[in-house]
C-alpha cells in the first residue's frame, strides 16, 4: 500500500467515526429529551491561560513514572 492509499483509508475511517459520534450524540440528546446542540454551551467552558504556571506549584512533587526527586531508582 502506498502512503496515499493509507491516507485515504485514514480519512475514510475518520469520516465514519465522525458520523457515528454525531449519531451517538443525537441519540443521547433524544434520550435526555433535549435537542442535540451544534456547539458546546459556552457557560460550561473553562479558559486555560497561556501564561506559565508558578513553579512553586511543582515543589515537592514526584515526576510521574520516575519516582521522587530525592531518591534513586532501585
Amino acid at each position: 500500500m502506498s502512503l496515499q492509499d493509507d491516507l485515504t483509508a485514514v480519512r475514510r475511517n475518520l469520516d465514519e467515526l465522525t458520523r457515528k459520534v454525531e449519531r451517538l450524540e443525537q441519540q443521547a440528546a433524544a434520550a435526555r429529551g433535549k435537542p442535540a446542540s451544534a456547539a458546546p454551551d459556552p457557560s460550561r467552558m473553562v479558559t486555560v491561560p497561556d501564561t506559565p504556571y508558578d513553579s512553586a506549584l511543582w515543589t515537592d512533587s514526584d515526576d510521574e513514572g520516575l519516582g521522587a526527586r530525592d531518591r534513586r531508582a532501585p
